[in-house]
């Protein structure tokens, strides 16, 4: 069973205070533990404003490294870069913030060498964080031909790439994901999530357990840790 502890929020300032609390809470536990810290962060507009109340606490930032959970195949120029809205709030304060492939790579390649990148990091995240799409994702493990091989990789296996099916309109591109194992490893997880759909998803997801037909609920459902979720409307 799913066990997961719902945060509700009146507003988007309420949501962004809470989310950088948390993963404030994590970073400065991950450094007294372990003088480093390592965080799964999911792109999208979501957790954005979270992101950057986040960036404005003070900690040794030069021991943290910062990872997008998943990206888009595309130049660190192009705004569907979710490395580069990373870098751009992470940075300036001094983290290391990594991106998972060349965006020239074939989408198979890339998965590769986005693996072979993870395997020589300090492993696992202290968290990952996650989103949900309207049709269910999580990170960019999509509906399509390569869902099974992102759901069902070995636990060894931390990145691989995905061409979803159909191609998402407003970013109609190959990716880079972690696997649901890699994600799973995670000491921490949390999903952030707005508005009455994607909670309603997420409820239902939760409900089917193992036998969700959204990779959110196919996610989930192997979670051993206790998932935190945030939601405001």
């Amino acid at each position: 069973m799913i066990e997961a502890e719902w945060w509700e929020h009146d507003d988007a300032e309420a949501f962004a205070e809470a989310v950088a609390g948390d993963l404030g809470f994590i970073v400065e536990s991950a450094l007294d533990a372990r003088n480093a810290a390592l965080l799964a962060l999911s792109g999208g507009n979501t957790p954005v404003k979270a992101y950057e109340k986040l960036a404005g606490m003070k900690y040794d930032w030069k021991r943290v490294t910062i990872i997008p959970v998943d990206d888009r195949l595309v130049p660190l120029t192009d705004p569907l870069s979710n490395v580069a809205m990373l870098a751009k709030i992470f940075m300036p304060k001094g983290a290391r913030v990594v991106p998972l492939a060349p965006a020239e790579l074939d989408y198979k390649a890339a998965g590769n060498s986005a693996d072979a990148l993870l395997q020589d990091m300090k492993w696992p995240p202290d968290v990952a964080l996650l989103g949900v799409g309207g049709d269910g994702h999580t990170a960019s493990i999509f509906p399509g031909p390569d869902l099974d091989a992102a759901l069902t990789a070995p636990k060894t296996r931390r990145a691989i790439g995905v061409m979803p099916d159909p191609l998402p309109p407003e970013a109609p591109v190959a990716r880079v994901t972690l696997t649901r194992a890699a994600i799973l490893q995670a000491r921490a997880l949390m999903l952030c999530l707005t508005g009455d759909a994607k909670r309603a998803i997420v409820e239902q997801a939760i409900e089917d357990g193992a036998g969700s037909t959204v990779p959110i609920g196919r996610v989930l459902a192997e979670a051993e840790q206790p998932i935190d979720i945030h939601w405001a409307a």
